[in-house]
């Protein structure tokens, strides 16, 4: 099977990754059942990388349907190592404006109804999520955005994911603002536990499209206002990627994150007890661990 490094998430308003070349495209079937979309896999700036819509071709899965289990082991299937997602976020904070980018360093879990962990069924593990964000993928990012030297881009901020579809209530948007949250998106929960738990660094381009709807002086927010900001927001993030794909190290060995090994101390089922169809069930997963 063709293999990736890094893998690009796109979400709402980002469905194909522009600059690609030796394109391929495949279907890969997961345990979890299929992902978003067929997979893009391709070249950009010379280093494999492998796209998935979020949504898929045409958005056709709401933030609660999205198969996050399905995407996120498809790409680790891959061979990737570096997963970057690319979402749309309101403003909960003035200076963090529409068409800014922001690379944030926190996660707020306000969702309801997802499934958040792969692991079931007579194997429990508990990842380290402290920092649900690789800091050393979000600093390149962030270093690319900034060599860009025409975009407005923030370091850190909390993102708080909360279950949608609709947009927040005004209640909801000032209380989110009360508590310290920047900003308010819908999708990268369960994304960054389900990469942490596979290993894979990720990190967030957060692409601010609205201010929600706590700010009297702008309308609240709408699916034209939001498809009106992505443009440009979707376009400079494209620049980032292939500036980023330029700067990730092939290999993770030098890179001072402990993403890669996020479950060697995090399982806490006894080997023995762990029956053999659930080993080969996760063994893309664990077993280095349980050999």
């Amino acid at each position: 099977m063709p293999e990736a490094i890094i893998g690009v998430i796109g979400g709402s308003g980002l469905y194909q990754m522009e600059g690609m070349s030796e394109v391929e495209e495949i279907a890969i079937e997961t345990p979890f059942g299929a992902p978003s979309d067929t997979i893009t896999l391709g070249k950009v700036e010379g280093v494999s990388m492998a796209f998935l819509p979020r949504h898929g071709r045409g958005h056709r899965f709401s933030p609660s349907e999205v198969p996050s289990c399905a995407n996120i082991w498809a790409l680790k299937s891959l061979g990737v190592q570096y997963v970057i997602s690319v979402s749309a976020v309101g403003s909960l904070r003035e200076d963090y404006e529409p068409r800014d980018l922001v690379i944030p360093d926190q996660l707020f879990d306000r969702t309801k109804s997802r499934v958040n962990s792969f692991f079931e069924g007579g194997i429990v593990a508990h990842c380290p999520f402290a920092d649900p964000f690789c800091p050393e993928l979000s600093a390149i990012l962030l270093e690319s955005a900034r060599a860009l030297g025409d975009v407005t881009v923030h370091k850190g901020g909390t993102y708080v994911c909360m279950e949608g579809p609709l947009f927040s209530t005004k209640a909801e948007s000032n209380l989110n603002r009360k508590l310290g949250f920047d900003l308010i998106g819908m999708t990268a929960l369960p994304e960054a536990k389900l990469a942490r738990e596979a290993e894979l660094c990720y990190a967030v381009i957060a692409c601010v499209t609205d201010y929600d709807c706590w700010h009297e002086a702008h309308d609240a927010v709408s699916v034209e206002m939001v498809v009106s900001n992505l443009s440009a927001n979707v376009a400079n993030a494209q620049r980032i990627l292939r500036l980023a794909a330029q700067k990730l190290a092939p290999t993770r060995e030098d890179v001072s994150c402990r993403c890669e090994s996020a479950l060697a101390s995090a399982i806490m089922t006894d080997p023995v007890r762990i029956p053999q169809e659930v080993k080969e069930k996760y063994s893309l997963l664990v077993s280095k661990y349980l050999a």
